[in-house]
């Protein structure tokens, strides 16, 4: 059952972020104004974020965040992530080093990432789709980074899943109460368009994955077969492809089903780092939860559809 107390925290949260994007919009310089002090982190376009969609997301299983991250902090993180890709043999100015259609690497760490990781839009988000202080604070991303190429070949990794959340048995798991694992995050470190191998979530997905998940119990199960054992027709159902500008920042419930795209037939490398966002007990899923991840996994074990 959602308590009063919650809705009106969660009323608060979206009066509060939209104060503060509007704010946020009447500091952006103009005209004969000076803007942010060159070479600030920070100094990029502000978020354009009036309200977290609380309802949506219980509903859908994402929300967009348009310019969570400032510009020029995630362009200070490609630049990292292309340091990273060095190592791999792989050149941002080299396209003949492009030969493979994935590179994953593991999210870099420094002061570029720590802003990215606790942008105030997304540290409101996630107080308001977990609850405040409910989730992992960590000065960083984190996750990994599979940097897609343009390529007409087969990266191997792409197939409807969802996200393992804890490790057992030598590979993630996942129980129905999420233990570990409170939001999927797509961090867009670089521009995304439908042509770019763009992400594709299923709306509506997770709220099919408790029922599978249920009968595992607290211990739970592989990741890897959950959304083979759904109904066909989940995956059938309408779709949204995570595109946007460097700096937006997709967040999915923990039980959304989503796949890789392919082919690449954009002309950029795709640079979308994919952390979890953690909560380390899991939810309740006897209705005492107010959080609308909870929400969401109670609705799909007790919903007639």
């Amino acid at each position: 059952m959602i308590t009063d107390a919650f809705r009106l925290y969660t009323h608060k949260i979206v009066r509060d972020h939209e104060r503060q994007s509007t704010a946020r919009w009447a500091e952006a310089p103009g005209p004969g104004h000076a803007g942010p002090e060159k070479g600030s982190l920070g100094a990029g376009r502000p978020p354009d974020n009036r309200l977290v969609d609380i309802e949506g997301f219980v509903r859908d299983g994402y929300l967009a965040i348009r310019g969570a991250v400032a510009a020029d902090v995630a362009a200070a993180c490609a630049d990292e992530i292309w340091a990273a890709l060095a190592a791999e043999g792989v050149s941002r100015t080299d396209r003949r080093t492009w030969t493979r259609p994935c590179v994953r690497v593991s999210c870099p760490e420094g002061p570029a990432f720590a802003a990215a990781g606790t942008s105030p839009a997304l540290t409101s988000a996630y107080d308001a789709l977990l609850g405040p202080g409910r989730w992992t604070r960590r000065a960083g991303v984190g996750g990994t980074v599979p940097v897609r190429f343009p390529s007409e070949e087969d990266p191997g990794d792409a197939g409807h899943h969802i996200e393992g959340s804890f490790r057992g048995g030598g590979e993630g798991w996942v129980n129905v109460r999420s233990r570990a694992r409170g939001l999927l995050a797509l961090f867009l470190f670089s521009d995304v368009g439908p042509d770019d191998a763009p992400t594709r979530l299923v709306l509506g997905s997770h709220l099919w994955v408790p029922r599978v998940l249920a009968p595992a119990g607290e211990a739970g199960m592989s990741f890897g077969p959950v959304a083979a054992r759904l109904p066909p027709s989940v995956l059938s159902r309408r779709t949204v492809e995570a595109t946007g500008r460097a700096g937006d920042v997709f967040l999915g419930h923990p039980f959304i089903v989503h796949t890789a795209t392919w082919p690449h037939r954009g002309t950029a490398a795709r640079l979308v780092a994919q952390p979890g966002i953690e909560v380390a007990d899991g939810f309740s899923i006897d209705g005492s939860d107010p959080s609308p991840v909870a929400r969401a996994i109670v609705a799909g074990l007790d919903k007639d559809r």
